[in-house]
């Protein structure tokens, strides 16, 4: 998509992913990128489909939509030729949606040529943080 951190090759990265999609895994959970830049990714999630057995959204979906929008956001700025592969992620969850939806959004912490690291703040529909996820990804050469 773009050389490593030249920002002005992200104008057509929203279309990009929506016409790609974001993988199997995300679809099947209803997740839909809403913003997609070098300095900013937001997307959306339901509740509904998504719940462990109490109905309070599972913590693993969290850390699915954490990891779409970091590997994302991580690919977007290794650019062509080069892939950025998930090499660490944590999330702690402090709220429990039950329903709506739910919105990631991931900001860039590092950005190097080896390594990114980002942080991903998950909110309910009412603003209040569910859960904050850091993932670190790998930059290397396509093979």
């Amino acid at each position: 998509m773009s050389d490593t951190g030249d920002a002005t090759s992200t104008t057509d990265a929203l279309a990009y992913v929506r016409e790609r999609g974001m993988g199997a895994l995300a679809a099947k959970m209803g997740i839909e990128m809403v913003e997609f830049t070098l300095d900013r990714a937001v997307a959306t999630m339901p509740v509904d489909g998504n719940t462990q057995p109490a109905g309070l959204l599972h913590g693993g979906a969290y850390v699915v939509l954490g990891e779409s929008l970091g590997s994302m956001s991580a690919n977007l700025w290794a650019g062509e030729g080069r892939l950025a592969v998930g090499i660490e992620i944590n999330a702690t969850h402090t709220r429990s949606a039950t329903s709506g939806i739910v919105t990631g959004v991931c900001t860039p912490v590092h950005l190097g040529r080896t390594l990114t690291t980002h942080e991903i703040a998950i909110t309910d529909e009412q603003g209040r943080r569910c859960s904050t996820i850091r993932i670190t990804n790998l930059i290397k050469d396509r093979a």
